[in-house]
């Protein structure tokens, strides 16, 4: 029952307790125990309906007295912390912070951005594509036959449904020639899938970049023009270019680009095999059949392409021998770019 010696003892306690006090947060305990929903002087409240009508009066006032009195010294006290200057920190706020570690973008990705800014410098467009395909795309328009080996399933990477992941990124050029009158002057970058076996020159999965250019007046003159302009920015003006004759079925004449070692600066190594050059990428003049298969008069307009592995611009940009090092996520290799 509730009696005037509990109603002291909690009065000496909280003035008790008031005097350790240091701080706003060790304050707000405080009134929470005393004054909160659940807290000492509420539940005695909570006590006055147990005793006797007559002595209720005489509780009630002394119980509502003490929680008057604590609430001023309570509200006393928290104007106190407002108004006292912060505690000073014993932290030195002249050294020097902790710098987070910052990420970089993957040679890969800096090596696409460099070659896209070559190209984009000389009015190309950098457009994007699909990476699963159907045969019309990445085979039959662009005069591949039915024969290929490239069209079996062990080359080709073929879906449940009778697609396909794309080989090349010149599945992009058919769908903006078909798109798009000329004159168009576009490269596509993006990921080619082929089942080759993993070793240090391949991957199942790599980049390209593939170009394209379709005028009235496009010659042959025009595509050597840019792949040496390209290759002169990408590794150095005193760099070399060769064109050697190849076959490719999407562009007829065709060629293999050879650029002179950088290495060696053409007098041979490790690096070319001893022969002062390395081969860089392909091209050639659009063929009249892949003009054709897309709606654009080949007696009428002209073009010219070409074709090269991200991968191996940038090995040979950096010395890389190992492919497989792109994909690796190692990265006290990666930090070295």
């Amino acid at each position: 029952m509730l009696t005037i010696e509990q109603i002291d003892s909690i009065d000496k306690e909280f003035e008790d307790r008031l005097g350790q006090v240091g701080d706003a947060r060790s304050l707000e305990a405080l009134r929470i125990e005393f004054t909160g929903k659940k807290g000492k002087l509420t539940l005695l409240l909570k006590e006055l309906g147990a005793i006797p009508t007559a002595e209720r009066i005489e509780f009630g006032k002394r119980i509502n007295d003490l929680k008057t009195r604590v609430e001023g010294q309570l509200k006393e006290y928290a104007e106190k912390f407002k108004q006292s200057p912060a505690k000073k920190s014993d932290a030195d706020l002249t050294l020097p912070g902790i710098k987070p570690a910052a990420g970089k973008l993957h040679p890969i990705t800096q090596t696409i951005q460099k070659i896209l800014s070559i190209f984009t410098k000389m009015g190309f467009e950098a457009v994007d594509g699909r990476e699963i395909e159907t045969e019309f795309y990445n085979f039959t328009a662009l005069n591949i036959p039915l024969n290929h080996p490239s069209r079996d399933a062990f080359d080709t990477f073929y879906t449940r449904h009778g697609n396909l992941l794309r080989s090349q990124t010149s599945t992009v050029q058919i769908r903006m020639m078909q798109k798009h009158k000329p004159p168009l002057k576009i490269v596509a970058p993006g990921k080619v899938y082929r089942p080759d076996t993993v070793d240090a020159s391949h991957s199942f999965m790599f980049h390209q970049i593939e170009g394209l250019m379709v005028d009235e007046k496009t010659t042959f003159s025009d595509l050597k023009g840019t792949l040496a302009f390209f290759l002169r920015e990408l590794y150095g003006p005193s760099t070399k270019v060769r064109f050697r004759p190849h076959f490719f079925p999407f562009t007829e004449p065709s060629v293999e680009v050879d650029m002179s070692c950088f290495m060696c600066r053409g007098k041979g190594c490790h690096v070319c095999s001893r022969t002062g050059w390395i081969e860089v990428l392909g091209a050639g003049s659009v063929h009249p059949n892949v003009l054709e298969a897309v709606g654009i008069s080949s007696k009428k307009y002209q073009g010219f392409a070409f074709g090269l592995g991200v991968e191996r611009m940038t090995m040979l940009r950096y010395g890389i021998h190992d492919i497989r090092l792109f994909f690796e996520n190692d990265v006290r290799f990666l930090h070295q770019f």
